[in-house]
């Protein structure tokens, strides 16, 4: 018995090393993009040189008892009657609670120092809906610059406040090892500090409808001079122009995260083209006018669903979630600003306005 024993538990730790040192070699992650980032793959590193030998033990002992003491063919007797033996179940109860509680340490202090208060950080309000995010970057005087797209300058602490204007969304970017979720009726908060440049995704990692797939889009991490210019130009726009109220609607909901609409500076593909809709909507519906179609689109957007595209693309919670002034508005405009474009499908190539220098 004794050695068998011996026999398992080398066994075990041979195995132990093996596994362990394959799974410290597999590349779990992306690219690192953030400060933080180091420490995250670190907690995962230790987590793994921790519960693999764990759980290889703990199949080892199984597979080993299910073999050694499996009933032969023909034996119906039961088993040796024996006692439990207070000293190993003492033993199994305090190391996994003291392996737990250090573990949980750790991770705590971790994620403490990712959300430590750093100075100059930048404020990014972060909207979720079905499916698409909106960002806003708060500006003196009360206003706030929108994007479709995620911009941050390089090198910079940046704090995002999360609100959903539905269900429980997840604010996840890989490279940067944040991952935050969006519950309704509450604003959620996660920082970071972006320390490469590049273009990365923005995902929604929790469940959240049929068009879940789609909530993918793009944060890009540049140095501070072209985002100065970036927000910069965004500000002078945003300074100079009167807003066009319809299209405010649009950009606010996320409309532009989904279709094309040149007079917006929409390319977006995931729904269908906006422009052009005075050529082609008597074709999909000739019982409707222009104005009724696109209403009934926002309203009802599974009454008619545009052919190569999905019927669950385009949140049907529309009518709830936008006023009645709201959704007149946005009707108006789209009639409006849908006539006077190029034709369906020919802005796809119009790039957004005031967008960086790449």
């Amino acid at each position: 018995m004794r050695r068998s024993l011996i026999q398992v538990t080398v066994l075990a730790v041979v195995l132990s090393v093996i596994i362990t040192a394959i799974s410290l070699v597999i590349d779990w992650f992306p690219e690192q993009a953030s400060t933080s980032a180091d420490d995250v793959d670190l907690l995962y590193d230790v987590l793994l040189i921790v519960s693999v030998p764990i759980f290889v033990l703990v199949m080892t002992v199984v597979v080993y008892s299910v073999v050694r003491f499996r009933a032969r063919p023909g034996d119906d007797r039961d088993g040796d009657p024996i006692h439990g033996n207070a000293r190993l179940e003492i033993a199994w109860i305090a190391i996994p609670t003291v392996l737990v509680t250090a573990l949980a340490v750790y991770a705590w202090v971790v994620l403490d120092d990712q959300e430590d208060p750093r100075p100059d950080t930048m404020l990014v309000n972060v909207r979720a809906g079905q499916f698409a995010w909106r960002f806003e970057y708060p500006q003196p005087g009360g206003q706030s610059v929108r994007s479709n797209e995620l911009y941050l300058p390089k090198d910079r602490p940046v704090q995002f406040r999360i609100k959903t204007d539905d269900v429980v969304h997840s604010f996840w970017i890989p490279e940067f090892r944040i991952k935050q979720d969006t519950v309704p009726g509450i604003v959620t908060r996660t920082q970071t500090v972006p320390s490469r440049a590049g273009d990365y995704d923005v995902v929604c990692a929790e469940l959240c409808g049929l068009g879940h797939s789609t909530m993918r889009q793009q944060v890009h991490v540049m140095e501070g001079d072209r985002f100065a210019s970036w927000i910069g130009a965004r500000r002078q726009a945003l300074a100079a122009a009167a807003p066009e109220p319809g299209r405010q609607v649009f950009t606010t909901y996320g409309c532009a995260g989904c279709h094309t609409l040149e007079d917006a500076g929409a390319a977006a593909a995931t729904g269908p083209s906006l422009d052009g809709l005075a050529e082609v909507y008597d074709k999909r519906n000739p019982r409707l006018s222009l104005e009724a179609y696109v209403r009934q689109s926002i309203v009802d957007p599974k009454a008619l669903v545009v052919p190569g595209f999905r019927a669950d693309g385009m949140p049907a919670n529309y009518s709830s979630q936008l006023s009645r002034a709201e959704i007149d508005t946005l009707v108006d405009y789209l009639a409006r600003a849908s006539s006077s474009s190029s034709g369906p499908g020919t802005a796809a190539t119009v790039p957004p306005p005031a967008g960086p220098p790449r």
